[in-house]
């Protein structure tokens, strides 16, 4: 269980988070949907502990983040690690040794290359693995899908659904509310900071009209295509 109460962050004067309440469970897959700009990476950060906070992040296992695989947006490399180095050195940390790296190269990685040269997508496939192959008991993934192939994103999809089976808690963000509306089963809809509404599976398809709707609004009008 991890549990989010009460949680605000500010940078000086602006409120980008305001009073987040959340619970996640082992066993199910939480979304986080909003538009770029929501609050969604910056709420990850807090509860990975890499951003002070207002409020209170509880977990069922201590300390969280020695139990965390965090996926950020843009992973970090350092300039003259290769694939391999980095996934040993991440499961270094979390003290998993002795794993066939090529083995379980499941993305088909050019792991003796330098990471830092990989495209956005293999950056991410990579870390993805990385974190995989650590035995977290938490996931966090922000923004999983984006800029990673068609091929690969159903890798991805089957991986999330495998890690639900094992029990995990795993809470995945999107802008794009199709990407998580097969993975799901609730999803937290947040905008400009602010935690407008949790829904159940059953509620998608209402939650995603009420977003086409504030979204879209009458701008296809205003076009006059013809």
């Amino acid at each position: 269980m991890i549990k989010i109460k009460g949680l605000c962050k500010s940078y000086n004067s602006n409120e980008v988070l305001k009073e987040i309440n959340m619970e996640f469970s082992r066993g199910k897959v939480s979304g986080i949907v909003g538009e770029n700009g929501a609050g969604k990476t910056t709420l990850f950060k807090c509860v990975a502990g890499l951003e002070s906070y207002t409020g209170e992040v509880f977990s069922d296992v201590q300390p969280l983040k020695n139990h965390l695989g965090l996926l950020l947006t843009d992973p970090f490399f350092f300039s003259k690690i290769t694939g391999k180095e980095y996934i040993r050195l991440l499961c270094n940390a979390r003290n998993k040794k002795n794993i066939n790296i090529d083995q379980k190269n499941i993305f088909d990685l050019p792991l003796n290359q330098y990471a830092s040269t990989y495209s956005t997508g293999m950056k991410k496939k990579l870390a993805i693995t990385a974190i995989l192959l650590q035995e977290n008991e938490y996931f966090i993934l922000d923004e999983p899908f984006n800029g990673v192939d068609i091929q690969s994103n159903i890798v991805l999809t089957e991986i999330i659904l495998k890690l639900k089976e094992l029990d995990k808690i795993i809470i995945v963000s999107s802008h794009i509310f199709s990407t998580l509306s097969d993975t799901c089963d609730e999803i937290h809809l947040l905008r400009k900071g602010e935690q407008i509404k949790s829904v159940q599976k059953e509620d998608f398809k209402t939650l995603e009209q009420e977003m086409k709707e504030i979204t879209i609004g009458n701008r296809i009008e205003k076009l006059e295509l013809k």
